[in-house]
Order: structure tokens, then sequence, then C-alpha cells
């Protein structure tokens, strides 16, 4: 094992939306491969027809793109060993359910559901296993001829994997070390469906990872109790020498209470739990997206990186390269991790404040022109140096900073009855006649002349500022005055000014 080139897959159903613990395991999987300069496989496991959803598959192939998490192979980016949708890999699978019923390693069963129900009715915790497969309708209790006639007769079956009692199944995982399982526990798991042709997702798995040459399996902790049964399927197919090693990672837990995260948990909270905004076509439904909702791709891989594992320092915020040169999945933890969805808000403004004024302005720029079509860039960056420092997202910018290019049309009533006294429209005239006469209009050129005016006349400096902001902003909202209007210009400046006096007198 030490001697193969690392390869990781991570292998979603095409059955919805890709939940974030999923996008974390992908990047787990990503880091991973990185750090031991190996390579990662994107494989489609689509053998549950009757659960797939149109559309969910690209679905998942853009929010990796939008992530920045590149896959070596697979579904749409090619590679030596397809194809990779499990559903176009029908014969490959059959040839070994037919090896292992050849080597009594597996079984054709005929019991119906109805039969099945009945016989968990009857016997207590049923299980279908070597205690009970000999009452069972099985090949193994009824004659050769009488299975061959029923399956050359169109008879509906499945292959069940013979799991032989009293052993002890180990399990070496690189994050929960040596579990131990006995076989006894472990049911004669359905391997195959002819209904449809196509494996479950034991089989499929098992031999997609072999033949792929899958030197490590990353996955969620829920597939753990699965894991011994494809230790005994390794062995069972001569492949034992190389086999995967195991990685179960920690749930994602809510934010409040126990559990694991769910949907529902963020519809209560107003957060999301999928990467890109999601329309179900069944239902019609829309669930919201970390893109859609203004998060920074970097924040959230930087976010999820760090649930359920971290490099050890003090530091929080990593590049993914940087994450990918620290990441040692040995040092995951055990429990499970809480989703602080404000933990990623916090993310989302350091990235906020490590971007340029100028990128995030691109950004913000869409929002502008759809109100002021003729917005510069420059103007556009401009306020954006002023004001990202007090916003999380870039559409938070708008409701805060509109007034820098659309006049205010009303007045703050709570901000009026505060800020706008009896004197303001008569020294609110005076300023604007001292703004009329200031030939540098520059932050430094207007406060060199209205600080010592203000002082010369005996005001508060607070009550004309105050009066002022009303009358240019609108409420009291914003930065420094004479950044507002030096922003604006002596033009705009002065009329916003006269506007207010006539409307607030």
């Amino acid at each position: 094992m030490e001697d193969r080139k690392v390869r990781v897959r991570f292998a979603p159903s095409p059955t919805g939306a890709l939940h974030i613990g999923g996008v974390r395991t992908a990047l787990y999987n990503y880091m991973f491969a990185r750090q031991k300069g190996g390579e990662l496989v994107f494989r489609i496991e689509d053998t549950d027809s009757s659960r797939f959803v149109p559309g969910a598959e690209e679905y998942i192939i853009e929010s990796f793109k939008w992530l920045g998490i590149k896959f070596d192979e697979g579904v749409s980016f090619g590679g030596d060993c397809g194809p990779y949708r499990q559903s176009e890999r029908r014969a490959i699978y059959k040839e070994y359910v037919d090896r292992l019923l050849g080597e009594g390693k597996a079984y054709i069963a005929f019991d119906t559901p109805e039969e099945l129900e009945a016989k968990r009715k009857e016997v207590d915790n049923f299980q279908y296993d070597a205690r009970t497969r000999l009452s069972m309708r099985n090949s193994l209790t009824m004659a050769e001829a009488e299975v061959r006639e029923l399956v050359d007769g169109g008879a509906q079956y499945v292959v069940r994997f013979k799991v032989e009692p009293g052993r002890e199944v180990l399990v070496d995982d690189m994050i929960r070390g040596e579990v131990r399982i006995k076989s006894d526990i472990i049911d004669d798991k359905v391997l195959y469906k002819s209904a449809d042709g196509l494996p479950t997702y034991h089989l499929a798995n098992i031999v997609d990872d072999h033949l792929m040459e899958i030197t490590h399996v990353i996955r969620g902790e829920e597939w753990l109790p699965s894991a011994p049964l494809h230790v005994l399927l390794y062995e069972a197919l001569g492949w034992a020498d190389t086999m995967p090693r195991f990685a179960h990672l920690p749930l994602l837990l809510k934010p409040e209470g126990k559990g694991k995260l769910s949907k529902r948990d963020g519809d209560r909270l107003g957060f999301p739990v999928f990467p890109l905004e999601w329309h179900d076509p069944k239902t019609g439904e829309v669930s919201a997206g970390f893109r859609e909702k203004g998060y920074f791709p970097e924040a959230v891989v930087n976010f999820l990186a760090l649930l359920g594992w971290n490099p050890g320092t003090e530091r929080e915020l990593y590049s993914l390269d940087e994450l990918c040169q620290l990441f040692d999945i040995t040092k995951c933890s055990k429990a499970g991790a809480k989703f602080d969805y404000k933990k990623c808000v916090w993310f989302n403004h350091e990235y906020m404040l490590q971007k340029s004024d100028a990128e995030v302005a691109r950004l913000f720029a869409p929002i502008v022109r759809s109100h002021v079509p003729q917005e510069t860039d420059g103007r556009i960056e401009a306020v954006v140096a002023m004001m990202k420092d007090r916003v999380d997202f870039v559409w938070e910018l708008w409701p805060l900073c509109s007034f820098f290019f659309v006049a205010p049309t009303e007045y703050d009533e709570k901000t009026r009855k505060k800020r706008w006294k009896a004197d303001s429209a008569r020294v609110m005239g005076e300023l604007a006649e001292v703004l009329r006469g200031i030939g540098d209009f520059s932050v430094d050129g207007q406060e060199a002349v209205v600080k010592p005016w203000i002082e010369g006349k005996g005001y508060k400096l607070g009550d004309v500022m105050n009066a002022w902001r009303l009358a240019l902003v609108g409420e009291g909202k914003g930065p420094g005055m004479f950044d507002i209007s030096a922003f604006l210009g002596k033009e705009e400046t002065i009329s916003r000014m006269e506007r207010a006096i006539a409307a607030l007198g």
C-alpha cells in the first residue's frame, strides 16, 4: 500500500442537492490527495434508479467548480478507469456477482417483500444471516434445477453475500484506530437486484474502488457500520492485499441541540446547507445556497476545512493550498463538529477585508448599476474603499451606502426628531454658502475651512455634523461627513442640502 500512488474518490449520488456535509467530505479527500501528491477521482453512484433526480449531477459538478475543488479524473473530467457512472458499469458488476456465486460466497434469494415482512413479525430482531438463511427461500435451501427454472423464467431475485459467523473483523481506521466487529452481527447484505440489473452500494463501491486503484476511502461516519462488510467483500474477492485504508469523518452537528445537521436547521435559523441554490424539479421548492447568499467560495472552504480538523495553531485564515500542505487526516476529531454558521459569516467578513477594493467593486458593480446604470467603476470602487469593512457580504453594501449614488427622497423620522434642531435649516443654509466658496473640495480642503467656521460661529460640532448627515444621507449612517461630501462633489452636496432645508424646515 505504501508504494502505491495515493488515489481517493468522491462518489455522490445524483438524488438532489449536495449537502454541505458531502462538500466537506470531498474537501477532505481533495486535501488528502494534494498533501500526498495523489489524485482525486469523481464517480457518480446512480445504481438506485428510483432516486435519480434530473439536474443533480450537473449541480454537483458546478458546486465544486465554484468552490475551486478540482478533480483529476471522473465523470466530465475523463480518465483511463471509466466509465465513471455506476449505471454504465452493469456488465462489470455482473462479472463479480457471478464470480461470488460460482465460488459459493454469495447466493440467490427469492424472498418477496411480503415474505420478509412476515418473517420480521414472526422473529424478534430478525436478520437475514447464518441463523435464519436456511429457513428462507433461496438457493441454499432449494434444488439447483428449481433455482435455474425460476431465474430463467424471469422471477425477480436478489443476490446476497454469505457472511460466515464466528469471525472477528478488523477495520483499520486512520481516524478511529482499530475497530473490531464480530461477523455474527453482520447480515447477508443484498449485493445485486435482478429487477434493474444493478448492484447495491456495497458491491459496486468495492469493485469500483479496486478497479480504479483507490488507496484510501475517506467518507462520513455514517458509513462506519458498513466497513466490516466491505472488509469481508475485499477478502471474498481475493483483494485483501490491495484493500484501501479507511477514514470515517465525524458528523456535522446542529448549531443548537443534538443531532446531525439538516436542511431544517438551516431553514429555521436562516443559513444555507447547500453550496448552490437548488430548485427541486419534483416539488418546485427552492433551497438557499452559499453562493447565492453572497459567501465567497474561499471563505466556505476555509470554514469547512476546520470543522473536525485544525492544524494546531491559533491562526484561522488559510488558503486552500495552505490547507492542503498542512492537512493530517490522523489529527481529525472523532467527535462530531457543531456547524457554527455564524463563524462562517465571520470568515466571509475576513475574506472581504483581504480582497482588494477593485475586486469587491467588480462584484458590487452589477448591484449598483441595476439602480444607476451609468455609474462609473471609479466611483463604485471609492465607495467600497470607505464601506467594505462594515459588511459581511457584498449585497449588504447597497442598503448601507445607496445614498452615495442616489439622493434621499425621504428623511428618517427618528433621526430627524433627534438631529434636526430648530435652527438646523438656518445653519445648513449658512454652511452651504461656506461650501460654495471652497476651491479645494477634497476631504482635507473642506475640513480646513468648515471646522474653523463652526468654531468661529460658536456652534456645536456634533449638532452641525448630525444635521448635515441627515441632509446628505437621509438618516444617521455612513462614514465621515467630509468623505461623503468630497465623494458627492460640491454641486450635489449643496443641492441635497437645499432639498433638505425645503423638506425639513
